[in-house]
């Protein structure tokens, strides 16, 4: 397994979002695809803001550790994000395909979209991060 997979593996499966169902799909450099299985706790009439945005997150923060330049010292932390909702997402699997923009020398930029079980697009987001390589 490459290192950049294995960082995925260790962001997506983080306390937080292993206690949302979160699940790493596919990571290669600079992207990662993660889903949120539907679970009656997301909501029943939607699934709320709040679900779709951590997933986002993860997602994001998925993509920005899936590179070389990781190692056992690096730290980040998301600095902030847009979120755009497009569409009410009720009892649908979610899944989150996220990728970088642009790195810089601390600060990194991306881009997720989130889809419904059916392909079709609930939020969009740009979101940036502070990665760290020591």
């Amino acid at each position: 397994m490459n290192s950049h997979a294995s960082s995925a593996i260790r962001i997506a499966s983080e306390s937080f979002a292993e206690w949302l169902g979160i699940q790493l799909i596919r990571s290669e450099e600079d992207k990662a695809v993660v889903k949120l299985p539907y679970s009656v706790q997301l909501g029943t009439g939607r699934i709320h803001g709040g679900a779709i945005s951590a997933l986002v997150d993860v997602a994001a923060t998925a993509a920005f550790w899936s590179t070389p330049l990781v190692n056992a010292e690096s730290r980040g932390a998301t600095v902030g994000f847009t979120i755009n909702f497009l569409k009410l997402a009720v009892t649908t699997d979610l899944t989150a395909t996220a990728t970088v923009r642009r790195r810089g020398n601390t600060l990194c930029t991306g881009n997720v979209v989130v889809t419904d079980k059916n392909e079709d697009e609930v939020a969009v987001a740009v979101v940036t991060y502070k990665l760290q390589h020591r």
